[in-house]
């Protein structure tokens, strides 16, 4: 079973947290005002400036020590900021993968010269991060991949190939998954993790564009380019044990349903005056949908508030299969109920919102772990297996 430990019903956000809701509605109302930025769908821009002014609010890497730069707050905290940023399609990019997971992972198995050398910066809004897991002919099946690393002197030769790193033609550094041993019969024995620095020797980065042009994923070659011991994150070997404590954080979050809701408050609005009762009804399901989804995700927070490192990973896997499909559902509700004409530079800002997702639409159930994966993690632990 799932959840087994949790009384959904007790699950509610501490007051002092709306104190903290509200400043962030207010600096957002206030970047929206200047005209800093404009809504887009899918985890919105990569936007340097509008990151350091997040981490100079002290709302990247809340969770973490004060001597890294963080506030030592609760994920629960973190949670009520990453609901508002996302519900406003706020720029966070640049800053997002290293404050949702690189950082803890830093925590959980990094030396005290690599915390100091990333964490105060992250939290700073001045480092970025991008994630080198995914392989071409391995896709979410991490345990396949097969970009190696040698031992040498000093060090290790790294060689392969990453596919769908976002944004790593502008991190300062990636973690890179790696076999460091010949495949055995268990695939997840030989796996580690190392820290690759951008742009380094060896390492090159290629584009690869959305239908629309966009650059936001890349392909990551390595050369046998050198990584120096002082880079391996955490054990040698225990790579897929890193991993896969990296990927609860990944998948449970805010970020897995609600890529898609400044569409959904859009159709509402669109909405409001509809005597339509198939409208009503659809809007409806959507909305206890979504509120379903969002209380499993702020389980998994109030966990991590209370645990250093709680067991959820399939909890998690289950979030972003339900939530990831909801966005889905609220793209495909917009186009039944509405008389659209999709298109990202439509001058309509519904119709616009809904070309956007449309492009989005086949990421969300890929990235961090295609549905076919996460049900099937799903489905090991309801019979019994994990």
């Amino acid at each position: 079973m799932l959840f087994t430990s949790t009384d959904f019903s007790a699950l509610d956000l501490p007051e002092h947290l709306s104190q903290v809701r509200h400043e962030v509605r207010e600096f957002l109302h206030e970047e929206r005002r200047q005209g800093s930025f404009r809504v887009h769908l899918g985890h919105g821009e990569f936007d340097a400036e509008f990151s350091r002014k997040v981490g100079s609010r002290g709302w990247i890497g809340v969770t973490w020590p004060k001597k890294y730069g963080g506030r030592e707050a609760s994920y629960l905290e973190r949670f009520v900021i990453t609901e508002e940023l996302l519900a406003a399609a706020a720029p966070i990019s640049a800053h997002w993968i290293a404050d949702r997971q690189t950082g803890p992972s830093f925590l959980r198995f990094g030396t005290e010269a690599q915390r100091q050398k990333y964490l105060p910066a992250i939290a700073k809004g001045e480092c970025y991060f991008a994630i080198g897991m995914s392989e071409p002919n391995s896709g979410s099946d991490l345990a396949s991949v097969r970009t190696r690393a040698d031992k040498v002197s000093g060090g290790w030769k790294l060689s392969g190939q990453k596919v769908w790193s976002s944004w790593a033609h502008k991190a300062h550094a990636m973690f890179v998954l790696c076999r460091t041993s010949p495949l055995a019969e268990n695939k997840h024995e030989g796996l580690s993790q190392l820290i690759v620095d951008l742009p380094s020797p060896g390492v090159t980065i290629r584009p690869i564009n959305f239908l629309n042009n966009e650059h936001h994923f890349n392909e990551v070659f390595f050369d046998e380019a050198f990584v120096p011991d002082e880079m391996v994150l955490g054990e040698i070997g225990q790579g897929w044990r890193q991993v896969t404590s990296e990927l609860a954080l990944e998948r449970s979050g805010p970020e897995r349903y609600m890529n898609t809701l400044p569409l959904f408050f859009a159709l509402i609005d669109r909405l409001k005056t509809s005597p339509d009762r198939m409208a009503r009804v659809t809007v409806g399901t959507l909305l206890a949908r979504f509120a379903s989804v969002r209380v499993m995700s702020l389980a998994i927070a109030s966990e991590f508030s209370r645990e250093t490192s709680p067991n959820l990973a399939t909890e998690a896997a289950l979030v972003k299969d339900i939530g990831t499909h909801f966005e889905r559902e609220v793209t495909e509700a917009v186009k039944m109920l509405l008389d659209v004409t999709p298109g990202v530079d439509a001058d309509d800002e519904l119709e616009r919102l809904v070309g956007e997702a449309t492009i989005f639409a086949p990421i969300s159930t890929i990235r961090g772990g295609t549905t076919q994966i996460l049900r099937g993690i799903v489905a090991k632990r309801l019979e019994g297996g994990v």
